[in-house]
């Protein structure tokens, strides 16, 4: 296992400072390690920076040497879209323009969360393919809160955790004047997006019982269909968050093995690195 240290680093966004929490291995080679931008959870409206302490991201760095930074982007309760998309990107492009000194490969910078953080990494992949500052080389947006309308997995939800009442008033939060108004931008919610081409390779995972099932095998679909590689596995189970709040059980285990399995496939032996996006 490797030995991680942390830091506290800052960097503005919004006309503020931003503050961004840097994981990165003790005794680094001097080699280029993959940057992981990884976003936190908490349906747009809660959680922080910290719980990339408990994350899928910080089980990676403990694996694989990789930097990882989380940021501390502004909550839906206080500043709605587009303030936490605005924030993730300005992390990106910190991770980007300071690649050289925390010891970035530019060439595998990564993005992805839990939840809203996942829903977050997709809309900041859209967001860098567009706009064409910063190459993200592959994407793990897992269980990701992607669409702002109902689907049928998320229409009648009871699942412990996040359910359909939660899920209706986080995007209200977060979308604001937007919400329900059918004007819902693709950056606000990916699943609005109808043009997949040339994003960012993409494994994800979800319980079969959870609000965002649908949406998740959708936007897996929906890449492979514009040509873009992408994974999405479905796990037994109704707990949303599954792998973070339960990880003693089996299925939690076997979701953590297998992205364990597909960073090492697709980073560390630098399949993603080498496609043209």
């Amino acid at each position: 296992m490797i030995h991680l240290i942390h830091e506290k680093r800052k960097t503005e966004s919004g006309g503020r400072e931003m503050g961004l929490i840097l994981l990165r291995p003790r005794h680094a080679s001097g080699t280029p390690l993959p940057g992981i931008l990884w976003i936190h959870g908490g349906g747009y409206t809660i959680g922080m920076a910290k719980m990339v302490y408990y994350s899928a991201a910080r089980l990676i760095a403990k694996h694989y040497p990789a930097v990882v930074i989380s940021p501390e982007y502004r909550l839906a309760r206080v500043s709605p879209y587009p303030a936490a998309l605005d924030d993730c990107y300005a992390a990106l492009k910190y991770m980007a323009e300071h690649a050289e000194e925390l010891g970035i490969d530019p060439s595998r910078i990564i993005v992805g969360g839990e939840s809203a953080g996942g829903g977050l990494a997709a809309a900041l992949c859209l967001y860098a393919r567009d706009r064409g500052e910063v190459r993200v080389c592959f994407q793990f947006p897992l269980y990701p809160m992607l669409d702002c309308e109902d689907t049928p997995s998320s229409r009648d939800n009871h699942g412990k955790g996040w359910n359909t009442r939660k899920n209706h008033k986080g995007w209200q939060r977060y979308l604001g004047d937007l919400y329900g108004t059918g004007r819902v931008p693709k950056y606000a919610s990916a699943a609005r997006e109808t043009d997949y081409t040339r994003l960012p390779p993409c494994y994800t995972f979800v319980a079969d019982g959870e609000p965002f099932l649908d949406e998740t095998l959708d936007y897996a679909r929906h890449l492979r269909e514009a040509g873009v590689e992408a994974e999405a596995d479905v796990y037994h189970g109704n707990r949303h968050g599954f792998d973070l709040l339960r990880p003693w059980q089996k299925e939690s285990k076997r979701a953590r093995q297998k992205l364990l399995r597909v960073f090492e496939d697709k980073i560390v032996r630098g399949e993603a690195a080498g496609k043209n996006l």
